[in-house]
């Protein structure tokens, strides 16, 4: 980029007329404009990127006399160094034996100069001579050369920093720029001044060979709490062609260790609540950083502290385990608290197991609960739930069967407690017999009605032998009917023995033959008949005595109005014998006059 000043482009020198011209007197012109001071010339800028190319126009006119152009460099304190040099009438070029620029140069035919690969050394002024046969014309350039410096990256980080410690965070470097850039350090986007809790020191470096520089930007740090996850960044501010430059660095966080202030102990469990036979894992934590590796556990009933890591179990606890459970730091200097409760559930039937009693007998059964908290109790007989608990003063086969007792807890899941008690109720065999004709008195039917547990066996017996035809109803409660149906053509006498483990009994009937009339015996109701007549009996009762209420509050309403009745009757005949009374007294008066 070129920037033309406002002054004149030609040289202050006065012009000297060669007569005639001679390669002396040229010379010594060229000298003179050398060493001549041009403090009124126009300058031109040219910005160039390291590296790249220099392009440097000569920016005169080209008179039409010219003999030759030549480009110099000045350099303050230095004498000019001629570089290049085109001869206008020969079209020849020629370039000076100066080192730095040894096949670096290019002069066209319009005397613009071109170097190739620019340097940082490259920053001089150039200037343009154009010499006629009678006069010397000079142009200055001014070089400027800029170098992007390399992404700004922090180094040396820290591993960590401490809280209320002053420690070297890391090094922001940027490398090989030019003109040299500034460093900012960053904390979350907002710039870091230099404070007591930032200390930063800033040097700078330069490559002898390049003139390149690299600055270096250190940062002391002493961090709070709060900086924990803060990104820290920083960046180099330069000059290029075009203007100011950033360049950002990547973001680091710090790892920030602080002490603990707090220390807290949780319950580690499956459930809200424990129960006896469980697991409970006891977890202590600090909130510092790094966190506490090792604690203190206090366990009740343990007369020293535990020492363990962050975490503790205790297995298979029991009720004794209630309490106060503590955690510390190793020094006791912080500690946290909590209350364990561990539930339970006792139950305990008696009797319970398998009961063999004797009908008739009285059994006491209890079922006794022990609980952390109020429990709910029910009984269960045979899987069918009962509305009472079982009491038996007179036990009968009816009572025989599976009783559970069960508990539970419903605030504590899974808790739960049940024993059973399988009750027999034994008896000795009970024998009935009865017989019935049938309407057509084609048979009769006679039945043996058997009670018993075990259940017996029944054997039917005649004068002929073993009746081995016969029927028998379900075993229910105890009890059963045996029958058989015979028909005699005389009398005849049948045994019906009933045997278990306990007794054998045997009863006998005496049965006329089919073709004598008897009086037959009612049979015996079952027992689910035995319920329908009790049921249509208290319906009969219940008629009979509504019916004697009725009469009875018939019989007082009729009492009552008898009795309403007699009273006026009285009355009535009291009024009418003292009208009798009167007309007597008045007939005897009559006659005391007269």
């Amino acid at each position: 980029m070129e920037t033309p000043s406002a002054a004149a482009a030609a040289c202050c020198c006065p012009r000297r007329p060669l007569q005639p011209p001679s390669r002396l007197l040229l010379l010594l012109s060229l000298l003179l404009s050398a060493l001549c001071l041009r403090p009124g010339l126009g300058l031109y800028t040219v910005n160039t990127v390291y590296g790249d190319a220099i392009i440097l126009p000569c920016h005169l006119e080209v008179p039409n006399d010219l003999r030759f152009g030549k480009w110099k460099y000045e350099m303050a304190n230095k004498a000019s160094e001629f570089i290049a040099f085109r001869s206008a009438t020969k079209k020849t070029v020629q370039y000076d034996d100066v080192l730095e620029y040894k096949d670096r140069l290019n002069l066209s035919e319009n005397y613009t100069l071109s170097i190739s690969n620019a340097r940082i050394s490259d920053e001089k002024r150039f200037v343009c001579m154009l010499v006629t046969e009678d006069n010397v014309f000079e142009q200055p350039t001014v070089v400027k050369v800029f170098k992007q410096p390399s992404q700004p990256e922090i180094i040396s980080r820290a591993t960590f920093l401490e809280t209320e410690q002053l420690k070297t965070l890391g090094e922001c470097i940027s490398q090989d720029g030019y003109p040299k850039g500034n460093l900012t350090w960053f904390k979350n986007g907002v710039v870091l001044q230099p404070t007591e809790e930032a200390v930063i020191n800033e040097q700078t470096k330069v490559n002898q060979t390049t003139g390149l520089y690299t600055v270096i930007s250190s940062l002391e740090y002493k961090p709070t709490k709060d900086d924990t996850n803060a990104q820290f960044t920083c960046s180099v501010t330069y000059f290029g062609p075009t203007g100011q430059e950033t360049i950002r660095s990547e973001s680091v966080a710090f790892d920030i260790h602080y002490p603990t202030e707090k220390v807290k102990i949780q319950v580690l469990t499956e459930r809200n609540t424990i129960k006896e036979g469980d697991n409970i894992t006891l977890k202590c934590s600090g909130n510092g950083n790094p966190p506490p590796q090792e604690f203190f556990f206090y366990i009740p009933g343990e007369p020293d502290p535990i020492r363990s890591s962050s975490l503790y179990v205790l297995t298979d606890v029991r009720r004794n385990a209630t309490g106060e459970y503590r955690c510390s730091l190793t020094d006791e200097s912080l500690m946290d608290s909590t209350i364990i409760t561990v539930h339970y559930l006792d139950l305990s039937l008696t009797p319970s197991g398998e009961v063999i009693k004797q009908i008739g007998e009285a059994l006491p059964v209890s079922c006794t609960i022990s609980s952390s908290r109020n429990a709910t109790v029910f009984w269960m007989k045979d899987n069918t739930r009962m509305r009472a608990s079982p009491s038996f003063s007179s036990l009968q086969y009816q009572d025989a069967g599976n009783y559970i007792c069960e508990t539970t807890l419903q605030e504590v899941e899974g808790l739960k407690k049940r024993q059973i008690l399988t009750l027999i109720v034994e008896g000795k065999p009970q024998i009935k017999m009865t017989k019935r004709t049938s309407t057509d008195g084609s048979y009769k039917m006679i039945a043996c009605h058997v009670e018993g547990f075990p259940k017996p066996a029944v054997q039917w017996t005649s004068s002929g032998g073993v009746i081995n035809k016969t029927e028998e109803t379900k075993y229910v409660n105890g009890k059963f009917i045996s029958k058989i149906k015979i028909a005699p053509e005389e009398n005849v006498t049948l045994t019906c023995i009933a045997e278990n483990q306990l007794e054998r009994t045997v009863t006998s009937l005496n049965v006329s033959a089919i073709s004598i009339p008897e009086s037959d015996e009612p049979e015996e109701k079952s027992d689910d008949n035995r319920e329908n007549v009790n049921d249509q009996a208290k319906l009969i009762v219940g008629i009979v005595v509504g019916l004697l209420l009725a009469a009875l509050i018939a019989g007082v309403a009729y009492w009552l109005y008898m009795k309403k009745s007699k009273s006026a009757s009285k009355h009535v005949d009291k009024d009418l014998g003292n009208i009798e009374e009167n007309k007597k007294l008045e007939e005897n008066n009559h006659k005391s006059e007269a």
